[in-house]
This record gives structure tokens, C-alpha cells and sequence, in this order.
């Protein structure tokens, strides 16, 4: 009885631990691209998402192989 009380009171903490490598993931996957644009397209990061995305496309030839990925991956 003791041990069933110790696995259901670590449920949460293994719950939050799988919650944030899941987080951790996306976030990766999300910032294929940032070290792209903060070298080509810095000078344009606050005017908008659309057009630091028509930047990256400008210097597709000239993006990681990351970047270029997650560009194709996004239909971009």
C-alpha cells in the first residue's frame, strides 16, 4: 500500500517532466531558423513575421540546412 502511494503521488512530477521535454522539442524544432535570421535578416526582425520569412526565402541559397528543412517542412 505504501509503494502505490509513493508511485501516485510521483505521477505528477513524471507528468510535468514529460509536459516540458515536449515543450523543449517544439521549442527546438521552432528555432530552426534563428541563428539564420539573426544573420541575414537582423536588420528586419521587428517588422513582422511575414517579412523576416520573405528574408529567409531571399537568402534561401544561403540558409543552414536546418533552416532550409524546417522551411520545407512548413511548405515554405
Amino acid at each position: 500500500m505504501i509503494r502505490f502511494a509513493v508511485i501516485l503521488s510521483l505521477l505528477p512530477l513524471l507528468a510535468g517532466t514529460a509536459a516540458a521535454s515536449a515543450q523543449t522539442a517544439a521549442e527546438k524544432r521552432n528555432s530552426g531558423c534563428a541563428r539564420d535570421v539573426a544573420k541575414y535578416c537582423r536588420a528586419k526582425m521587428n517588422d513582422g513575421d511575414m517579412v523576416v520569412l520573405t528574408c529567409l526565402k531571399e537568402h534561401r541559397a544561403k540558409v543552414s540546412k536546418k533552416c532550409a528543412e524546417t522551411l520545407a517542412e512548413h511548405g515554405q
